[in-house]
């Protein structure tokens, strides 16, 4: 194959990167979308991204992204790769080959448009997940692989940590877990076995009135990386 053939062959192709950024607001799991202010899908809600700029790695390139299109200049909590997705035809535009990154977050304030998105606002990933075509391109399928990945992961680690504040109760905690799988938790239960998983939690000797009328001790994440016992899923 000739030099010139080479280029052409490789020109075919572009990199995007998307990001999936899951908060709870108002006990609900709520994902960050952007209206497309331009083509394709112009007028369409979608999950935050662009293109790769030459000499750019792929996490910078998504955090100018999220700044781009979003305002929002820094992400607290955890941000990892999800997957990547080359389906031929995802992008009229060209053969567009995408790096998905899933972010879990603390409540984020409303974010600001910018640059090519109309708008931006948080939405509850139920709405999303419910109709396959509410979002552009194939971020339905990324949401979906998202939520599940944020889901099962706070099962075996304590992820669940990074949609808190820095010092949270155990209250605070069950919700999130209630809020990320759908289910209801007995708070008893849930309070044994949190406090009684080693490294998940580490007292900060404080307490609050946040959550009720008697005090209620605060935590922050303690230095496990790993759950055990795991926090399965309810059947």
């Amino acid at each position: 194959m000739t030099t010139e053939s080479h280029q052409s062959y490789y020109s075919l192709f572009a990199i995007t990167v998307d990001l999936s950024i899951l908060t709870v607001r108002q006990d609900e799991l709520c994902v960050l979308v952007v209206e497309r202010g331009i083509e394709p899908f112009r007028g369409q809600w979608a999950l935050p991204g662009g293109f790769v700029r030459p000499g750019e790695d792929l996490e910078t390139a998504a955090r100018r992204e999220l700044a781009e299109e979003t305002g929002l200049t820094h992400l607290p909590g955890h941000l990892e790769q999800l997957a990547t997705y080359g389906t031929p035809d995802r992008d009229p535009r060209t053969r567009v080959i995408t790096v998905a990154y899933l972010a879990l977050a603390p409540d984020l304030p409303m974010p600001v448009a910018g640059t090519d998105a109309a708008a931006s606002r948080w939405t509850p990933v139920t709405d999303l997940l419910a109709d396959d075509k509410a979002l552009a391109f194939d971020h339905g399928r990324i949401l979906a692989d998202g939520v599940e990945r944020a889901r099962a992961k706070i099962e075996y680690t304590p992820l669940a940590t990074a949609f808190c504040p820095a010092e949270f109760t155990v209250a605070q905690l069950r919700r999130v877990y209630e809020t990320v799988w759908g289910v209801r938790l007995d708070p008893r239960n849930f309070h044994r076995k949190v406090t009684g998983t080693p490294g998940f939690l580490i007292r900060t000797g404080r307490t609050t009135r946040q959550d009720s009328g008697r005090p209620a001790e605060l935590f922050h994440r303690g230095t496990a990386a790993l759950l055990h016992p795991a926090m399965l899923r309810p059947t």
